[in-house]
């Protein structure tokens, strides 16, 4: 089923008035104070529905729900529905008893608040039959729409700071590449003062009883020097400093770490 078959509900006020109004001599409009206000013709329930793009107003009992009088309408604001010129709580709407017989009709709300609701939700219903006619355009001729231009327009031009750009890329460093693991151990890094020093492998190397990992001495004439830089001690000396004692080292360490035998003095 298509949803013009649909019929929906809008607005329901419990309390709404009828008045027989006189034909309107000229263009200036309805008013509201030349009707019989406090004589209505017919008071009852009335009811906005929605079905497909046109709205009815329908005139009901309050009790038994039976039909008084219907308003067909297809636009508003317009001809079908109109606003008096002296009250927002009175209304001229146009009914149609479905043969082509046409009457208007005055209609007015006791409380200001229905006149009002009354109002938006016409106003509301079209505004949305407005959207879905332009929604039906756009889906049949897309090219017919608003198009994005992000082209630059004429004398328009872009900076780029470049040399704030490499600045802040040399702030943030490159990282330091991890030394190569021997034996399935890390090499720590070397202590403060050895950056000069150069790291041969040590593939191979066993650590002795203290902890050092000592390579020969490297003669002046080979270019560089070689360095090496104790490692972690096993977990049953938790106690002990991880770069051992340089100055007190003893027993079978102690000719190793003089300078010159296995270390680079600076």
């Amino acid at each position: 089923m298509e949803a013009a078959e649909y019929e929906s509900v809008l607005c329901v006020k419990p309390d709404v008035h009828v008045y027989r109004i006189p034909p309107r001599a000229t263009n200036r409009g309805y008013r509201a104070a030349e009707w019989q206000l406090d004589q209505p013709s017919w008071s009852g329930r009335l009811r906005i529905t929605a079905k497909g793009q046109v709205a009815y107003i329908k005139l009901e009992d309050r009790t038994s729900g039976e039909l008084f009088a219907q308003a067909p309408v297809d636009q508003f604001p317009g001809t079908a529905v109109e606003s008096v010129t002296d009250s927002s709580r009175y209304f001229v709407i146009r009914i149609e008893d479905g043969n082509g017989r046409r009457a208007f009709i005055g209609i007015g709300f006791g409380d200001r608040g229905d006149a009002f609701d009354f109002n938006v939700a016409l106003q509301d219903h079209f505004k949305w039959v407005k959207q879905q006619c332009e929604f039906a355009k756009q889906a049949q001729d897309p090219d017919q729409g608003p198009k994005l231009d992000l082209s630059f327009k004429e004398g328009q031009t872009i900076k780029l700071n470049i040399a704030s750009m490499k600045k802040k890329e040399g702030a943030a460093g490159t990282p330091r590449t991890r030394p190569t693991s021997m034996g399935g151990l890390s090499l720590l890094p070397p202590p403060p003062g050895a950056k000069n020093a150069a790291l041969a492998p040590l593939s191979g190397e066993h650590l002795p009883a203290g902890g050092f990992v000592v390579q020969p001495a490297v003669s002046p004439s080979s270019g560089g020097a070689t360095v090496s830089w104790p490692q972690p001690k096993p977990a049953t000396t938790a106690t002990a400093d991880i770069w051992g004692d340089f100055t007190k080292s003893t027993g079978a360490t102690s000719s190793q770490t003089q300078p010159g035998a296995g270390w680079v003095q600076f």
